[in-house]
This record gives structure tokens, C-alpha cells and sequence, in this order.
């Protein structure tokens, strides 16, 4: 059985549809999802349904970020963050038309059900950006770190990659997980379009919401997989690439 984390998705279907493929998903495989499942691309309301559909035939783990946080208020409570708005909420307000009110409450119980980081039997971490607490994730104390913080990416990236993890140097941030999976952050942004690594950091977003593609990696044997460039897959939209 293989264990796949996916990067984070905004609204990109098909994306998700030839990353499943490519990967050649079976039945036997876990998915932990890293979160930013809506808010870009035009199918947000259809991601979560097939991510719905998808987790009656997988284990899957589906982490919650700040685009989802956004969705589920919208959803509970008809809230329209004008910082969401901007920033792709105005597409996935859109990709609910036709939608019932019982498949929003659907929606809105598997928003409600999704956690703020994981952790598997091997001591690696999953969260959507990133914590501050130098004791590690259950010493947070502002929960909105776990799909806010870019620190701890930032901390990674210009780490003298030569210490060591048992050095007093090393930051005790990370000295709590084996590995740490992470999105949040277009690794497009540093000029890469395939999953990161700094540290004992991973960064799976590939900025399938602006110019990038989608990716999933085993976290075993870091086989990655990925989509084509998704505003390819999207030739009439702009996503988030209108800003």
C-alpha cells in the first residue's frame, strides 16, 4: 500500500482527475490531502464531491486550509470574506449553482469534519502551512497557524542544510517530526514547479491555483506524480492568475 500526499487543488478537477490517473490509484492506496481544496478554478463545488465519492473506496485524510475555512463560513453562514471573494471564492460561490440544498449540508458536515494536521504511526506531520510552537503542533496556540503560517517554510528554505538534527542549531520547531508535509506556499515562487524539499520539509503545492501543476508524492519513495499546467486544463479561465 502506498501513501500519496496531494497539494493543494483550488478548484482544479481535472487536475485531481489526471493525478489520480497518473499515480494509478488503487483502492489499496492512502491519500492525505494537504487542504486548499476550493477557490481558483471553476469546478470547486465538483472537487469536493469527488473527494466525497472518492473517500468510500480509499483512506484518505483530508486536511483543512484557509481556502476551505472560507468555503465552510460561506456555506454555514452565507459569509463572503472579501479577502476570499478576490482571491477565488467568487468561482466556487459559482460552482454551487445547481447544487441542492441537502448536497451543500453535505458539503458543509465534510468541511466541518476536517482536521488541522495529522500525524501518521511514523511520526510524520501533516498541516496545511506550516506552526509556530517550538514544542511542536499540540503546544500551538493560535490555531489559524496551522493554514496561515509561512514561517516555518521560510525557516526551512534558509536553513544551512549541513546541520545536523541532533545539533543545538537545529531548530526545535522541527525536531518534533521525522518529515513534515506542507502546502500552502507555491513552490512556483522560488522558480520550482515540482514539490520541494528543505529540512526535513516538504512543500506540495506546485501553484496548481496560479501558472503550476498539481502534485502528489509518495511520501515512501518520493515518486512524484503530477498533472498538466492546470490553466492549460482550463484554457477559457483566468483562475487566480487575474489578480
Amino acid at each position: 500500500m502506498r501513501t500519496l500526499a496531494i497539494g493543494d487543488i483550488h478548484g482544479g478537477l481535472r487536475g485531481l482527475i489526471q493525478v489520480v490517473e497518473r499515480a494509478n490509484v488503487s483502492s489499496d492506496d492512502a491519500l492525505i490531502f494537504l487542504g486548499d481544496y476550493v477557490d481558483g478554478w471553476s469546478e470547486a463545488a465538483q472537487v469536493i464531491q469527488y473527494l466525497i465519492d472518492l473517500s468510500k473506496t480509499n483512506t484518505c485524510v483530508f486536511i483543512k486550509g484557509n481556502h476551505d475555512i472560507w468555503c465552510e463560513q460561506w456555506l454555514a453562514y452565507g459569509t463572503v470574506n472579501d479577502v476570499w471573494f478576490k482571491n477565488g471564492g467568487k468561482e466556487t460561490i459559482e460552482s454551487y449553482d445547481g447544487f441542492s440544498k441537502d448536497q451543500k449540508l453535505m458539503h458543509l458536515d465534510f468541511f466541518e469534519s476536517m482536521p488541522l494536521y495529522h500525524m501518521d504511526s511514523q511520526n510524520r506531520l501533516f498541516v496545511h502551512a506550516g506552526f509556530t510552537s517550538m514544542h511542536g503542533v499540540e503546544r500551538e496556540l493560535h490555531k489559524e497557524n496551522f493554514y496561515f503560517d509561512r514561517t516555518l517554510w521560510e525557516m526551512a528554505l534558509t536553513m544551512d542544510q549541513r546541520i545536523e538534527k541532533n545539533s543545538k542549531l537545529y531548530p526545535n520547531r522541527l525536531k518534533h517530526y521525522s518529515e513534515i508535509y506542507i502546502g500552502h506556499t507555491p513552490t512556483i515562487n522560488f522558480g520550482k514547479d515540482k514539490p520541494m524539499h528543505a529540512a526535513n520539509v516538504w512543500d506540495v503545492d506546485t501553484g496548481a491555483t496560479f501558472t503550476g501543476k498539481l502534485s502528489a508524492i509518495d511520501i515512501d519513495t518520493k515518486e512524484v506524480f503530477q498533472s498538466d499546467k492546470l490553466m492549460d486544463l482550463y484554457p477559457d479561465e483566468l483562475g487566480r492568475n487575474k489578480r
